[in-house]
Formats: C-alpha cells, structure tokens, sequence
C-alpha cells in the first residue's frame, strides 16, 4: 500500500517536521490513555455506584407494598432516609419531566441514567441538575415518587481531572523536549544558511556546533568551502595572469600592423582583434560571478538600460514589455555582463533579438531570444561547460570563440542561487535562453 498522498500535507521545513515526531506521538498516547481511562476506569466505577443506589432505591420500592396512602408510605421509609441521604416526596403529574435531564456530554451521567433505567423497571425519568443533585422519579400504585440524591452518590467526583493531568503533562513534557530539540537543530538550520549563501558567491561567518555528526558535517563543509575558494583563486589569477601578459605582445602587433600597408594588415589586424577578443573573454571568466555587492532595485529599469547601450552599439536588439512588476536582490554588473552576453551571442548567430523581463511570485526571468540556429537539445548542457566547442556548422563564418560565453552567463545565474535554462523560442524560433533567479 502506497503512503505516497502523505507527502502532500507533510512539512517541509526540518522544524514542522522534529514539531510533528514530538507532537504526534504525546497526542497519540493521552488519546489511548484517555479512551481506556473513560471506556474502563469511569465507566466501571460509575456503575458500580450506581448499582449501591439501585439497591437503596429498590428498598425504598419495597416499602410501597402494602402502604394504602402516600403518608403512610413516608412514615414506613422515613427511618431510612437519614442514613440513605435520600429524600423522598410525591410530585404531581405536571411536575414530572417528559425526558431525561442528563446533558448530551455528560459521559458519566449518562452511564448513571442507563444503568438505572436497566436496573429499575419502574424509574420514568431522570435529572441531573447543575447543583450536583440528581432526582429520580418512580411510577407506582400511590403516583409518582421523585427520590432526591447527591449526585456524588452516582458518578465520581470530577472525572477529568486525570485527563487535565495527563494534557497538562503531554505539553509540558513536549514544551521541554522542544526546547531541547531547538537547541539541537539550530547548528542545522545554521550550516544550511551558511552553505546556501556560499552557493550564491556570499561568504558568511559560520562555526560549526551541536551534535558530534552536526560538527563533522559542519568542518567538512569548511574545508570543502576553503578548498573551493582556493581552487577558484588559483583559477582567477592564472587566466588573469596569462591575459594580461598577452596585452603586451598583442598591443605590440597592433603598433606594427599600423605602420604597414592597410589592405595588407588588414587579415593580420582582424586575426589580432579576434585574439584580443578571447583574452578579454579569459578576464571576464576570470572574474568570476560575484562581481559587485547585491542590491535590491528594479530588473525592468537595469534591462531597458542594458538594451539601450545595446541599441547605441548598433545591435539589432528590442525590449519587450514586461509581464509583472517587482523588485529583486541583484548584483547589477554582473546582471549587465550576463544579459550581455546573451545578447552578443544572440546577434551573432541570428538578425535579431528580443528580451523580455517576467515576475511570478516567488521567481525572476530574464529571457533572450533570437532567430538563429539554435542549439539541438541533446548539446544544449554541453554549451553551459566552459571551453566547449559545438558544431562547426554553427559557427560557420561567426569566428570560434572560445566557448566561455555561456558558461560565465551559467556562474551567474548560480551566483545570484537561480539556473540558467535553454531552449528553442516559440516567437522567433532560434535559441530562448532564460535566467531564472528566485525571489
């Protein structure tokens, strides 16, 4: 049998779900506590009692035979009505109830009312009055008799007080164990923080704590976090290195490309703007994707921006209108370099391109199409790897590259804790490629 449905109205969160393994337990056992407790314990002592009444009521019953008036019969049972705590009186017919007074969720009560109607033949009604006072009333040959009791005399005294006892307990002793167990899932929620901020490029304090397992948990992440850090250092300043070390000698080509003929260095001049091209590539990648501080503002306004300076620079590029309206947590220069990207390649390979600006609820999208070539679906996750290299046919007469386009836009779109998604536009038909960044 599946309990896949459960899923649905599980918790999410580690809290609600530690608040459900201590809460459903302690409810579960003052339901059963309580369900025996009733259905055995209060139900037999309640009967019990009540059948001590039945006989005294039955004594009482037994002096009416033989009794011609009702004077009579108060003189026979009089002597034992002290010792019974019993009063005994003849109402008239009209004072008489139709139906019993027990209240519907009087437990107790209702044991006492069935008991004695099984138990007396002769019992017409029942009440149980709010001063702890029960009456009841008899048919005999004389009329009606109405026998008054304390109602003690039927049921216990305060029956849910054991039950008050036992809630009281279950939620102190679960108030407790939260606490406890706040104090030991709060180094979880901490080392969560702490690593999904790393993955959006932030560097947050973070000291491991709690349990043993929480604490290894917590240094591994450290050491992997420090060697992640390393490793993107070592990356950033060796293309860093190599890119401004080939400014150099390419700065020098240009110089003595300009003192020869144009229409012969012209080629030659192209080949050195394709490589000065590449190695401003390097240092965008090298840069890395947490460039700039977050800011909360505006997407729409930072893309009109963007499309502006692309308009000026002469690329075929419209804005479209946005679908929503909202605000986001940013880092703008790296936003501008990512969308740029998408732009250059979009009018690269195609005539034209479109972007467009999308709020939901709790995501931003940021979409780029064109009507180019596209990217078949089975390359699309390799054109995300640094350095890759599609098919020829796609970069006919559009220069190599370097294959770092992509991949940069990619190292945002994590840095900012969204994807990077491709896919075939449905407007233009080339290549939709989509940054979505959670709200």
């Amino acid at each position: 049998m599946s309990f896949d449905w459960l899923k649905h109205y599980m918790p999410r969160g580690l809290y609600g779900r530690a608040a459900l393994i201590l809460v459903l337990p302690v409810a579960m056992l003052l339901a059963i506590m309580s369900f025996t407790f009733i259905q055995r314990h209060l139900e037999d002592v309640t009967q019990q009692m009540t059948g001590t009444v039945v006989r005294e009521v039955r004594m009482v019953g037994d002096q009416v035979v033989g009794a011609e008036t009702q004077q009579e019969l108060i003189a026979r049972v009089r002597p034992f009505l002290t010792s019974l705590n019993m009063k005994v009186r003849f109402p008239s017919p009209r004072e008489v109830p139709e139906a019993d007074g027990v209240r519907f969720f009087d437990y107790t009560g209702g044991v006492a009312r069935d008991t004695l109607k099984q138990s007396l033949m002769a019992v017409r009604a029942i009440e149980l009055l709010p001063d702890k006072t029960a009456l009841i009333y008899l048919d005999s040959d004389l009329g009606p008799i109405e026998l008054t009791i304390s109602r003690r005399r039927l049921t216990p005294t305060a029956p849910h007080q054991l039950i008050v006892t036992m809630v009281f307990c279950g939620i102190l002793m679960t108030a407790i164990a939260s606490l406890y167990m706040r104090n030991q899932l709060r180094p979880i929620t901490r080392l969560a923080r702490a690593a999904k901020a790393f993955g959006r490029g932030q560097n947050v304090t973070y000291h491991p704590g709690g349990a043993t397992e929480v604490r290894e948990a917590g240094n591994a992440f450290i050491d992997m976090r420090a060697r992640i850090e390393r490793q993107i250092e070592q990356r950033t300043l060796m293309l860093s290195g190599v890119s401004h070390d080939l400014r150099t000698p390419l700065t020098r080509l240009k110089l003595g490309l300009s003192m020869l003929d144009e229409q012969d260095a012209e080629p030659l001049l192209e080949d050195v703007n394709e490589m000065q091209r590449l190695v401003d590539s390097f240092l965008d990648f090298s840069r890395g994707a947490s460039e700039g501080e977050v800011e909360k503002l505006d997407p729409q306004s930072l893309i009109t921006r963007i499309v502006e300076d692309a308009q000026r620079a002469g690329k075929p590029v419209t804005l479209l209108p946005p679908e929503g309206e909202g605000s986001a947590k940013l880092r703008p220069d790296s936003i501008r370099r990512a969308l740029q990207n998408l732009i250059d390649n979009a009018v690269r390979y195609g005539s034209r391109a479109e972007v467009s600006v999308a709020f939901t609820p709790k995501s931003l999208r940021l979409r780029v199409e064109d009507d180019g070539p596209g990217i078949p679906p089975d390359q699309r996750g390799e054109a995300l790897k640094p350095f890759a290299r599609l098919d020829p046919s796609r970069n006919q007469n559009k220069g190599t590259g370097v294959g770092l386009g992509l991949a940069i836009v990619a190292d945002i779109a994590r840095a900012h804790g969204g994807t990077l998604r491709l896919g075939q536009s449905e407007r233009l038909g080339g290549l939709c490629a989509d940054i979505v960044i959670g709200r």
